[in-house]
C-alpha cells in the first residue's frame, strides 16, 4: 500500500509532530495625511513663523523644509559685489578663517526655523536635530504616531532636552500642538556648517520667491 504523504501544515521534529507557525500579520505602516509641503506650511503657521516656506530640499543628507526670509539689504550689497549664492562648502569654509572672515560676504538669509516632516518620530528627529543646534526647529507627525508607547518614552524626552517642537497631524491634516519647542536652550555659534546652510537657503529664496526690483 503507498504511503500516505506528510500534511503540507505539518512539520515533524524529533517524532512529534508539529504545526508550522503562521506569519503574524502584517500592519502598514502609518502614511502622512497630506502632501509634505502642505504640512509643513500647516506646521510653520502653528508655530508662528513668519516667513517663506521653502519646498522640501536635502542638506545634510537629511530631507528638511526651511523657513526663511531674505535679507534684502545683505543681498543688495552681495549683488553691488558680484557675489550670489555660493554652495561649494570647501569655498564657505575658508569663509570661517581668521584672515578671510573680515572679507566674507555677509548672511544673506535669515532663518527662522527647520521643519522635518516624517512618518516617524525617529527619522524626523534624526533630519530635525543638526539645525537645532543652531536655532528653531521642529517635527511634524501624523497624529496615529504619536499614540505608542515608544513615543511617550523615547521621543518626547529627546526632543525636549534638543529643543524640539512636535506638531501633529491627524487623519484629516488638521495641525496641532504635541509639544513646544525650548528657547533657552545653548545654540552653538555661527561656523561652517551654519554659513553653508544659509548659502544653500539663500539660493532656494531666490530660485522661489520673488525679489523686489530694488534690491536686483
Amino acid at each position: 500500500m503507498a504511503a500516505t504523504p506528510a500534511s503540507q501544515n505539518t512539520a515533524i521534529t524529533g517524532g512529534a509532530k508539529s504545526s508550522r507557525s503562521l506569519p503574524s500579520r502584517v500592519v502598514p505602516p502609518i502614511e502622512l495625511p497630506a502632501p509634505v509641503a502642505e504640512l509643513a506650511r500647516g506646521g510653520a503657521a502653528q508655530l508662528g513663523w513668519n516667513g517663506v516656506v521653502l519646498p522640501e530640499m536635502t542638506m545634510l543628507g537629511r530631507k528638511v523644509t526651511v523657513v526663511a526670509r531674505l535679507r534684502t539689504d545683505v543681498h543688495a550689497e552681495r549683488i553691488a559685489m558680484g557675489i550670489g549664492p555660493v554652495t561649494d562648502r570647501a569655498t564657505v569654509d575658508t569663509w570661517t578663517w581668521p584672515e578671510l572672515a573680515g572679507t566674507a560676504p555677509g548672511s544673506a538669509a535669515e532663518i527662522i526655523g527647520v521643519l522635518a516632516v516624517g512618518r516617524h518620530w525617529r527619522t524626523a528627529m534624526a533630519s530635525a536635530v543638526p539645525f537645532a543646534r543652531y536655532g528653531e526647529a521642529a517635527m511634524v507627525l501624523p497624529s496615529p504616531s504619536t499614540l505608542t508607547e515608544d513615543y511617550v518614552a523615547n521621543c518626547l524626552p529627546r526632543a525636549r532636552a534638543y529643543g524640539l517642537a512636535v506638531i501633529t497631524a491627524d487623519p484629516n491634516g488638521v495641525i496641532d500642538f504635541d509639544l513646544e519647542g525650548r528657547t533657552e536652550r545653548m545654540l552653538l555659534a555661527e561656523d561652517p556648517v551654519s554659513r553653508w546652510v544659509n548659502e544653500m537657503v539663500y539660493a532656494e529664496l531666490l530660485a522661489t520667491t520673488e525679489v523686489p526690483a530694488d534690491v536686483e
